[in-house]
Formats: C-alpha cells, structure tokens, sequence
C-alpha cells in the first residue's frame, strides 16, 4: 500500500487516478489555506486552488522527489498566485479604468474572527515577497523550507520576516492612535 505523499505523486505521475484522489484529499486544505494567505480573498483562493488542482496532473510529471511533495506544491502554489497576480496588473493596466467591479473584488476579506479579517487585510500591504514568505511561515514552514520554496537562502527568508512584522507593527500602531 502506498503511504508516503511522495509515492503517491509519484504514482499519480503515472496515471493512478486513486493515488492522486488520495493526494488531494492530504493537501487540498493546506493548499487552499496557503492560497488564501497568498491572496487575501476566499474567492480568489478558491480559483487558485482549483486552477492548481486541474493543472496538478500535468505538473506531477515534473515532480523528482528532491523534495517533499508538499514543498514542491507549495512552490507550485507560490508561481500559480504570482501568476495571477501579473494578469491580474496586466487586466488592470489594459482595462485603464474599465471593470472598476473586478478590482474590488479580488480586494474582497473573507468572512472570519476579527484578528484573521485584521491580519489579511493587513497583509495585502505588505510586498509580495514579504506576504509569500510571511504566508509560508505562518503555515509551520521551516526558514529553510520557506527559502527552498521561494528560491531564496534563509537569511533572506528572516530579514522578509523581520521587515514584515516592522509594516504590521506599524500598521497596528497607527490604527491605535488614530482610535484615540
């Protein structure tokens, strides 16, 4: 029986419609839940999620188990939201003022607790490096893991951190004073 994620992308990888059934029911919440930090929006991370899931046969191919499957989807998750976010610019710019409808959706919180409404709004201010470092880390990523996923060394990955939490300390200073 095949147990590992590993081998079931591996199998998967060969047209083993079960393994890859089984390989999405371990991943698919870690995956969306790292699409939602990436985006900020349900909506928008349910899209990725799915555009990842109907891509993944074809991208398995290209896993070599150098990785965990794990690191290697979240690599793929990272790209797949970068992308997105390049057409998205791209639609903007073209649109030059049209489709004003769409722009406010894709900035549309979902609906959560207070402090996770706080964090993700807070977040989309933050750079996309910063928000795709700190989105990792917060998912129990190690810095090593973080930096093999985002292509940097771990040093880079503590400063993103250390600069993200400077903006949302920042951000939750002005709220303060501006409530007084």
């Amino acid at each position: 029986m095949i147990t590992s994620d590993e081998d079931l992308a591996q199998a998967a990888a060969g047209g083993d419609g079960q393994a890859f059934a089984l390989l999405l029911e371990r991943c698919y919440d870690r995956l969306f839940g790292l699409c939602f930090r990436l985006t900020g929006s349900r909506a928008e991370a349910e899209d990725l999620t799915q555009d990842i899931c109907a891509a993944l046969p074809a991208k398995l191919a290209s896993y070599r188990r150098q990785s965990k499957v794990t690191t290697w989807l979240y690599r793929v998750a990272v790209n797949a939201a970068h992308d997105r976010r390049r057409r998205a610019a791209s639609h903007a710019r073209a649109a030059n003022g049209w489709g004003d409808w769409e722009l406010s959706r894709q900035a549309e919180i979902a609906e959560t607790r207070a402090q996770v409404d706080w964090l993700t709004a807070a977040m989309a201010t933050l750079s996309d490096d910063q928000r795709d470092t700190l989105a990792l880390i917060m998912d129990d990523m190690s810095h090593a893991q973080a930096g093999e996923i985002l292509g940097v060394c771990e040093g880079t990955v503590s400063w993103r951190l250390s600069e993200a939490r400077k903006h949302l300390r920042a951000i939750k200073q002005d709220e303060d004073e501006g409530a007084q």
